[in-house]
């Protein structure tokens, strides 16, 4: 009987894992870093088309302090991190005052990232999706941060995470920290003290699979990717790394009835076993300050950055072991227009990608390679960092200066409608339902019809 017992125990829990996952991935929510599928992707969602300050704009609230984190969904939760400035200053040199701010090693000259080092509170805020009210906050943790900081960073740019049971936060140098729907901190962990190229901040987001979660630590010191347990923080494993600082997001996938944990960066791609770290296959790198994220569907998993060189390497899973260069595990490769902030979009069987920092976009049908258009300008997103978001059989493309465009998802260029909103976006485009979700430099938006 205790046996019996045991196994419908065992039977119930998987059945509810499952029912999370499937609910998490059928677009209901927005639970991470680019999204359900983190491809980017909305799977049901229809948000509008058009919108201004004045037409679709269910609620706009205020976000105090900074932070280009992307917001991520659970039921009626909005979770949003923010670094709020303290009211106390403390100068470079006194007791918990920081660090100098970094020479342009590249160009030589006086200090470029000279952001005031000031007390932060790294803040976890909870939104209504309804009404856009502040449900509570919770102030993790509080410190002068140690390096300045690139004057586009903000010292809140890793997206949070959830379960809908728990909330992770991340802070990169100020720590990871778990916490309920209530806001109470069930765990947290300290990894480090990051430093980072020319001090320009930090950035990657944690990933989050069944029990674990998975961080990457590459920066100018020793680096390292690490596996917790997500209930307790209890680190499960830590695998060494070489690389220079990166700002990329790690990617689980389960291909083949094995699951693995891909990262993207400067030295290499790698992939490593999700139950081990052990190392499963690597290949050729990226460019220097690799930042956008790789995203995967159907067997390939595609990796882009863009600084300093362009790279996109679209990966075969299916032959991808040991060492991959020059194999047929590369399906296809592209050379030019490639993102340098902006992570890439995987949608409907197409990979769209952005030139730089800009509004300049390429299509390709993802299985084959095949330039579908581009590149091709858009006028009214010219400087853009927020990664592109798929939904509705559309496209949707937020800018630094307020600029929105929609275009058709398709094999052709078509553009549906320009916006203009009333802040700037530096945080990505979520989507949940018929809602769009839009986190500005100083306001929350929800665009709904």
């Amino acid at each position: 009987m205790r046996r019996i017992l045991s196994l419908l125990v065992m039977t119930v829990f998987v059945a509810v894992l499952a029912l999370a996952a499937n609910s998490a991935a059928d677009g209901t929510h927005w639970p991470q870093w680019r999204g359900p599928l983190a491809t980017g992707g909305a799977p049901s969602g229809n948000p509008p088309v058009e919108w201004s300050e004045s037409k679709n704009v269910k609620w706009k609230v205020e976000v105090p302090g900074k932070g280009s984190a992307t917001p991520v969904i659970w039921g009626d939760k909005i979770f949003v991190l923010s670094a709020v400035p303290a009211e106390k200053a403390a100068a470079v040199g006194e007791p918990g005052g920081g660090a100098a701010p970094a020479q342009d090693r590249q160009r030589g000259g006086p200090p470029r990232n000279t952001a005031p080092l000031v007390n932060q509170e790294y803040t976890l805020l909870v939104y209504s999706r309804t009404d856009g009210k502040l449900l509570w906050k919770k102030v993790l943790h509080e410190e002068v941060p140690h390096e300045a900081g690139h004057p586009t960073n903000s010292f809140a740019s890793h997206s949070a995470i959830t379960d809908g049971e728990y909330v992770y936060a991340f802070f990169g140098s100020r720590g990871l920290y778990c916490v309920d729907m209530k806001g109470n901190v069930k765990w947290q962990k300290d990894l480090g003290q990051m430093s980072t190229r020319n001090a320009f901040g930090e950035g990657s987001s944690p990933a989050l699979y069944r029990d674990r979660l998975v961080v990457i630590w590459d920066h100018e010191g020793e680096d390292f990717i690490v596996a917790l347990d997500k209930k307790t923080g209890k680190e499960l494993w830590r695998t060494a790394r070489e690389e220079p600082t990166s700002w990329t997001t790690p990617l689980v996938v389960e291909h083949a009835g094995k699951v693995q944990v891909i990262t993207a960066a400067t030295n290499a791609v790698r992939s490593y076993d999700f139950e081990t770290g052990k190392l499963l296959w690597h290949g050729p790198g990226l460019t220097p300050n690799s930042i956008p994220s790789p995203v995967y569907a159907d067997g390939m998993v595609y990796a882009t950055s863009g600084f300093r060189g362009n790279a996109l390497h679209a990966i075969r899973l299916a032959d991808a072991q040991g060492d991959i260069a020059g194999s047929s595990a590369i399906a296809w490769q592209y050379d030019r227009d490639t993102p340098y902030v902006p992570s890439p979009l995987l949608y409907n069987g197409q990979l769209y990608i952005l030139k730089s920092n800009n509004g300049i976009i390429t299509a390709f049908d993802a299985k084959s390679g095949e330039k579908l258009f581009g590149p091709e300008r858009l006028e009214a997103v010219p400087n853009v960092y927020a990664s592109p978001t798929g939904a509705g059989g559309r496209v949707y493309i937020v800018g630094r200066d307020g600029g929105a465009t929609v275009l058709a998802a398709g094999h052709e260029l078509k553009v549906l409608a320009n916006n203009k909103l009333d802040d700037g976006f530096d945080a990505s485009p979520v989507v949940v339902a018929n809602e769009l979700y839009l986190r500005g430099q100083r306001y929350l938006y929800r665009i709904s019809e």
